[in-house]
């Protein structure tokens, strides 16, 4: 039986909860989540990959039972907050996974602290303008005129069906999607404030766009082994995103699974194997 244990760590006077579980001694595992979830979504991967990593998963800044900030919360700062959580707990070298908000935050990371970064997975994270969809067009709206009419049409991302519907969207069968995840999601964007902390986040995420470029940069540069686990169906993250890092990374290896957007709800089983095979190979399971 995997043991995985529930913490929450004092970074510079905030709070972050974080799931652990494997050796400490052995190589480590950063796994960041994406909008709108939180570290539950790892919850069928850690126990598939504890046996032979490190694992550590972080609520984000702003997310699920983590510090809480009022207005103004940016991906600049949580990336900060989140280097510096690897700092306090000892992480100095580490395997990132990263899916969606977890992209920007970790590749962050990887060009502040290259030396730091052993591999690259990226679950539905993207880093190429070829990878955004028209899904989009409603956030990119906000970035080009941030009214406040533009500002509330992105409410619409919030509601409980619109959080059912990423989950389920390019699934071939509903029913194989837990409903402990959204279920869980909705509670946490229920509470107060969460919701113009997540509108202030749409419209600062023109600055991953921004950030692509250099983003690019650190994986010509470094060449750090790389996967790409892909929901081919993911209405807002095109597969031509996870195809991109083949033009940097060339030795990039890309698997693309028949489902949405949140693949670890029907492919954990899939991409744990693909992990454990990766990795390995990458020299990360000594």
């Amino acid at each position: 039986m995997v043991k995985v244990m529930f913490r929450k760590v004092d970074v510079d006077g905030l709070n972050i909860f974080y799931r652990a579980a494997g050796a400490e001694s052995a190589p480590a595992l950063l796994l960041l989540h994406g909008f709108p979830s939180a570290s539950h979504m790892f919850r069928d991967l850690i126990p598939l990959l504890a046996d032979r990593f490190r694992i550590v998963a972080p609520d984000l800044p702003g997310f699920g039972l983590s510090y809480l900030p009022g207005a103004g919360l940016t991906f600049d700062g949580i990336a900060h907050i989140i280097d510096r959580f690897t700092e306090v707990i000892g992480l100095d070298r580490y395997a990132l996974y990263v899916f969606d908000y977890g992209a920007p935050t970790g590749f962050r990371l990887a060009v502040k602290h290259p030396e730091r970064i052993t591999a690259i997975v990226s679950q539905n994270g993207n880093a190429y303008v070829q990878g955004l969809s028209d899904g989009w067009n409603p956030i990119r709206a906000y970035w080009e005129n941030d009214s406040p009419a533009n500002r509330e049409a992105l409410r619409n991302f919030l509601t409980p069906e619109t959080t059912v519907w990423q989950y389920t969207h390019g699934v071939p069968d509903a029913t194989v999607v837990s409903p402990d995840g959204y279920s869980l999601d909705n509670y946490y964007l229920s509470r107060p404030g969460v919701a113009e902390t997540q509108l202030d986040l749409f419209g600062d995420y023109r600055s991953n766009v921004a950030l692509y470029p250099e983003f690019q940069r650190y994986f010509r540069t470094h060449q750090p082994p790389l996967l790409a686990v892909w929901g081919k169906n993911d209405p807002f993250f095109l597969p031509a995103g996870a195809e991109a890092f083949k033009r940097d990374v060339p030795r990039a290896v890309v698997q693309f699974f028949d489902t949405g957007h949140f693949a670890l709800e029907t492919h954990a089983a899939e991409i744990a194997a693909a992990i454990r095979g990766f990795l390995a190979g990458a020299g990360n399971a000594r």
